[in-house]
């Protein structure tokens, strides 16, 4: 799931916002200052922020120049002011794009949208999202939070085949056709083991996702609501 970073002192925009991209299929994380998204930034990786120009503490030139030192995720400023120097101001401290209050909820998310696309966050079929959990199939890696974590090749292969698919239950014959081919010649026990080793891995790391075992069938991989 999309992760979008919401940093506004308004709680109306806040609340607003949030229903609508919520209802649009994203996970919002909000701060009502820049200090704040800073801390949340730390523990939850966001995919895109959205962040308010007058805010208490720091305002949202200062954040943005501070997320751009760590990270390189699209940006869309709001602000109540539509002076060219006023844009000129937040494209220079790092900001991919400009809305000025009062915005239609639409158009913010036409806007999301577009820099999603334009980042490659939203359409890459190789990387696979949900809560605070992205699993890359480039770099075989998995990350929760800020945690990283390299699997070997077959529990990698069999966790993406499962987070590909999720709710979906699969026999160990099944298992064994896509991750080892029709050509293993070994024992159906191996999906046991590797899926003992991920639930291992990652039952005390995360509530995102667990490998359930479907008693007579076999395993699917369940993604949990928030």
């Amino acid at each position: 799931m999309t992760s979008i970073l919401l940093v506004d002192d308004d709680i109306n925009i806040l609340q607003l916002v949030t229903i609508n991209l919520t209802n649009a299929g994203y996970r919002v994380i909000q701060a009502k200052d820049g200090v704040e998204a800073l801390e949340k930034m730390k523990h939850t990786p966001c995919d895109l922020a959205v962040v308010d120009v007058m805010m208490p503490f720091m305002d949202g030139y200062t954040l943005t120049k501070e997320i751009r030192k760590k990270s390189d995720i699209p940006i869309i400023l709001l602000t109540a002011k539509n002076q060219i120097a006023d844009k000129e101001e937040g494209f220079k401290s790092g900001t991919d794009d400009y809305l000025v209050k009062p915005f239609e909820p639409k158009e913010l998310f036409f806007r999301i949208q577009a820099l999603l696309r334009r980042f490659d966050k939203q359409d890459d079929a190789s990387i696979i999202r949900f809560g605070t959990t992205t699993i890359n199939q480039k770099s075989y890696e998995v990350q929760i939070a800020h945690r990283t974590t390299l699997l070997p090749l077959k529990e990698f292969e069999l966790l993406y085949f499962l987070a590909s698919n999720p709710m979906q239950v699969f026999s160990r014959d099944q298992l064994i056709e896509h991750i080892w081919g029709l050509a293993y010649q070994g024992d159906e026990r191996t999906v046991d083991v590797h899926i003992k080793r991920l639930r291992e891995r990652f039952s005390k790391l995360t509530t995102d996702f667990q490998i359930k075992t479907v008693r007579g069938i076999g395993y699917m991989l369940e993604v949990k609501s928030r």
